[in-house]
């Protein structure tokens, strides 16, 4: 592996699809190694344009306009950190001799819930929960009644859990079809129901297919809200059968998906029955923890696998926590205080992501601890949150 002078004809350059403050991350490993990066979101001054050499603001829905961003600036990677791309243009950029991370197909098949499911379930025969999708009202209302109540509803294609709710009674199935018709990344579509697993936690098993084959990170443990992710920790508790099960399935799914980079492996933990949720072919938002946890970053280890380089140990320095800064409001002007107070314990950090606005509620900032103990660790960041003060003050 050869990385030339950074800007310059002999250099590297990545482009990437997505710009939040996952990608942002990934920017800074990326040029850690000389890699020029181009930044490209559907909004001005996302976190990772704020670091990266070049951006555009673009919708990676139009496909036409992702072509010709990319044949001109030829990049040597081309870096999915978010969903909503056009994946159909990726394919046929791929074939063409791009290098699309970790492959095209990957991105097209988890752009959406019901690709990967029919693979994890159907090709490779996977344990996950009962399903079924359905186009319509009337369809969603007979999958409903097959799969039973308790059932999850998720659009098939969102994130963060928008468009997600549980049904736990007749009166939220009327509800639960708005949401998801309200909330899906392309509006009104398709849907997955899902039969509600009893579980004891849930994990994200970060998994990462380099040149020196398949290694997996410490099991990470999350708090989900509402389907957003509030919580993160390392190491999650499992049992030695657990931990193989859990290894066998990613092992199996990131295989199936190819390539290199690292992947988010969501599975469902029960004793030491262990039940595949969903892949995302990149860093996780739980993920962050692992700023403080190890010596590389899920965003350091991305940046090694998508250049070539080997990744022969992952250095764990401890138990540690991270605790996401959600802010509501409808404002392009959030003031963090208290800071003195909020990183006055030993071994904390936080991430302030720069994101220009607020309308609803969004994640601004996240927060990090190591301690003796997950417990510990969740619990220094429960001091450093109620010691943050926020303002938000009138829009501009």
């Amino acid at each position: 592996m050869k990385i030339g002078t950074t800007l310059s004809p002999i250099g590297k350059k990545a482009l990437l699809c997505g710009s939040g403050e996952l990608g942002k991350e990934v920017t800074i490993e990326l040029q850690r190694y000389g890699v020029e990066v181009i930044a490209l979101d559907k909004y001005p001054n996302a976190p990772a344009m704020q670091v990266a050499h070049k951006s555009y603001v673009v919708s990676m829905l139009d496909g036409a306009r992702l072509r010709e961003i990319i044949t001109a600036e030829k990049p040597d990677f081309i870096i999915p950190e978010i969903e909503a791309i056009a994946t159909d243009t990726l394919v046929e950029l791929e074939k063409e001799g791009y290098n699309v991370i970790p492959t095209a197909r990957a991105t097209k098949l988890t752009m959406n819930r019901e690709g990967i499911r029919r693979l994890a379930a159907e090709e490779l025969g996977l344990p996950t929960s009962r399903y079924k999708f359905a186009e319509t009202k009337e369809e969603f209302m007979a999958a409903v009644q097959e799969i039973g109540i308790p059932c999850v509803v998720k659009p098939i294609m969102s994130s963060s859990g928008h468009g997600q709710s549980t049904v736990k009674c007749e009166a939220d199935i009327e509800k639960a079809w708005q949401i998801s018709q309200e909330g899906g990344r392309a509006g009104a579509g398709r849907v997955i129901v899902e039969g509600f697993v009893d579980f004891d936690y849930e994990i994200t098993l970060l998994t990462v297919r380099h040149i020196g084959g398949t290694s997996f990170l410490n099991p990470i443990g999350h708090y989900q809200k509402d389907g957003d992710y509030r919580e993160s920790w390392q190491p999650q508790a499992m049992s030695p059968v657990a931990i193989e099960k859990a290894q066998h399935i990613a092992k199996e799914i990131t295989g199936a998906l190819g390539g290199r980079g690292i992947f988010g492996v969501e599975m469902f933990i029960k004793g030491e029955e262990v039940i595949f949720s969903e892949v995302s072919p990149r860093p996780h938002d739980t993920g962050m923890v692992t700023m403080i946890s190890q010596d590389l970053s899920q965003f350091a280890i991305h940046a090694r696998a998508i250049l070539g380089l080997p990744i022969p140990n992952i250095a764990f320095h401890g138990p540690s926590a991270s605790r996401a800064v959600v802010v509501e409001g409808d404002t392009n002007r959030v003031e963090f205080g208290n800071l003195e107070n909020v990183l006055a314990e030993p071994d904390t950090q936080m991430r302030i992501f720069g994101k220009p606005e607020v309308v609803g509620h969004r994640r601004l900032a996240v927060l990090l601890a190591r301690d003796n103990s997950v417990e510990d660790a969740r619990a220094k960041t429960g001091r450093m949150i109620d010691a943050l003060t926020i303002d938000v003050l009138p829009r501009e």
